[in-house]
């Protein structure tokens, strides 16, 4: 998979995507990721990338051609057929980005993401440039810059390979549309707190029910919506 950041602040980037699983799935070649500087591509001689908005208002507004014209560059650049890629903005009034959504976005070649700043982009890119808008929560951020690294870890780790073990994925946390179980590790008793029984039985059909039971009362207790969704 080929990854675009279009940024306005391309070193946001590095420590997040140089450590851990991305940094491991970048050097075993599952991943390229690419930040690309938004004002590099400005016709303005001054690199300006915003301007006031029509009709008034504060702040400013991210213009479209310096978007525009990074967004062409690339994926002129990489050939890559049009389903199989996917030119994204990172928006707070975007679609709400989810395991499952995730997973669909993991099978593309090619994604593109735009980080939009200040008050937004410009409409046009909204309406004739993305092929969506992506939002990680119903709050406002200063910009796209950390949902976009959000965006980028949820969809790295779900590509082939990436994890060691496939089970892994499989047992998470929203793949079978509820919370995880609770998982605990040595010492078996810790400062009197102790780790249920079963766990040390060696029993794994007794085990696999259990933590069954554990990950829907998790979910009752945490998200009982995600059990209305079933």
């Amino acid at each position: 998979m080929l990854i675009d950041v279009l940024t306005i602040f391309p070193a946001s980037f590095p420590a997040v995507l140089n450590e851990s699983i991305l940094k491991r799935a970048q050097r075993a070649g599952k991943v390229k990721i690419r930040i690309n500087d938004i004002r590099d591509y400005t016709e303005d001689k001054h690199k300006k990338v915003d301007d006031r908005p029509f009709g008034g208002g504060p702040g400013m507004v991210m213009c479209p051609q310096p978007i525009f014209s990074a967004v062409e560059a690339i994926c002129k650049k990489n050939k890559v057929r049009k389903d199989k890629r996917k030119i994204i903005l990172l928006s707070p009034q975007g679609r709400k980005l989810t395991q499952e959504r995730a997973k669909q976005l993991s099978k593309f070649k090619h994604l593109v993401l735009i980080c939009g700043h200040y008050e937004g982009v410009d409409e046009r890119v909204k309406g004739y440039l993305v092929d969506e808008e992506i939002s990680i929560g119903d709050y406002v951020l200063t910009g796209g810059e950390l949902p976009a690294m959000v965006l980028i870890d949820s969809v790295v780790r779900l590509l082939p390979g990436v994890l060691g073990r496939s089970e892994s994925l499989k047992e998470e946390s929203f793949e079978s549309g509820i919370l995880e179980y609770p998982q605990y590790t040595r010492p078996a008793d810790f400062r009197k707190m102790k780790v249920p029984a079963l766990l040390l039985s060696g029993d794994h059909k007794a085990i696999a029910d259990w933590r069954r039971k554990q990950a829907l009362l998790e979910t009752k207790k945490k998200r009982a919506d995600l059990l209305k969704q079933k």
